[in-house]
């Protein structure tokens, strides 16, 4: 039974890391692809292009904080109760699925601002604050998943 508890928070790890970092790959990747798009159209907003391409590449970062604070809690080993074990695999499904949907999400927000811009809208500004809103969900899952290993 100890060894299950154990599974289920590395479970937990793993899906907090792993689809946060696929959200952010393909969120930067709209990023980059309407980046080169637009290149072709208005060269010098590039600094403009590569913020708002770079945007959704923090929710794997939050994935990566997430399993740090946890993993560095020292807790996971064969003695913690299956509860502690719960815990962190529900962390890292709500980390990990917000994550993912939202990097993708915010990709797409900033991916049409990159057009836009491309097409000589002045729509940075206008584009950073949207791309904000998908943003608040990944801090609050994030929150979430620091609330929890406090409970630990």
């Amino acid at each position: 039974m100890e060894n299950v508890a154990v599974i289920l928070s590395y479970t937990g790890l793993v899906l907090m890391v792993l689809l946060t970092g696929i959200g952010s790959s393909v969120g930067t990747v709209m990023g980059g692809n309407a980046t080169v798009g637009a290149m072709k159209k208005k060269d010098d907003a590039f600094g403009s292009y590569m913020l708002l391409s770079a945007l959704p590449g923090t929710q794997g970062l939050y994935g990566f904080g997430g399993f740090f604070i946890i993993n560095s809690k020292g807790i996971i080993n064969a003695s913690m109760s299956m509860t502690q074990a719960l815990a962190i695999l529900a962390a890292g499904l709500i980390l990990g699925i917000v994550g993912l949907i939202s990097a993708i999400r915010q990709g797409q927000v900033c991916a049409n601002g990159i057009n836009a811009i491309g097409n000589g809208h002045d729509v940075f500004g206008n584009t950073m604050i949207l791309a904000v809103f998908p943003e608040l969900y990944a801090i609050i899952a994030f929150a979430t998943t620091f609330i929890i290993s406090q409970s630990l």
